[in-house]
């Protein structure tokens, strides 16, 4: 395994674990953690991001750069991303299994054109 991989590797673990922490914090109301919550989530956004950076500069391609495509790919990600996690509120918080898996499934189905959209389809 090459050193920018494993690296890369422990940093997204450590920001998705941030950011899936405070979401946790900032949704159990039994928790009474939603401000802490709030910053757990931005600082792992924050490490992701700079993740993303540490792991271009360590393979030696240029910084990205942004674009009308790129924007939009990502704002089609957190819709269906956000799409799965209402469905799953729906079903777990809120026993509503039929619009639960409704829209759990409209945020798979969003999710899986992601990767046509970005890698592409070929012959």
């Amino acid at each position: 395994m090459k050193k920018s991989t494993f690296i890369t590797m422990m940093m997204t673990t450590v920001s998705i674990v941030f950011f899936a922490l405070g979401m946790c914090m900032a949704l159990i109301p039994e928790w009474n953690a939603f401000r802490q919550g709030i910053v757990f989530g931005v600082i792992g956004i924050i490490l992701g991001l700079v993740t993303v950076i540490i792991y271009r500069k360590m393979t030696n391609k240029a910084p990205l750069e942004i674009s009308g495509r790129m924007v939009f790919t990502i704002v089609f990600g957190i819709i269906g991303i956000l799409l799965f996690g209402c469905g799953m509120c729906f079903v777990m918080v809120w026993n509503s299994l039929t619009v639960g898996i409704i829209l759990g499934l409209i945020g798979i189905l969003i999710l899986l054109t992601l990767i046509p959209l970005i890698k592409g389809i070929e012959d």
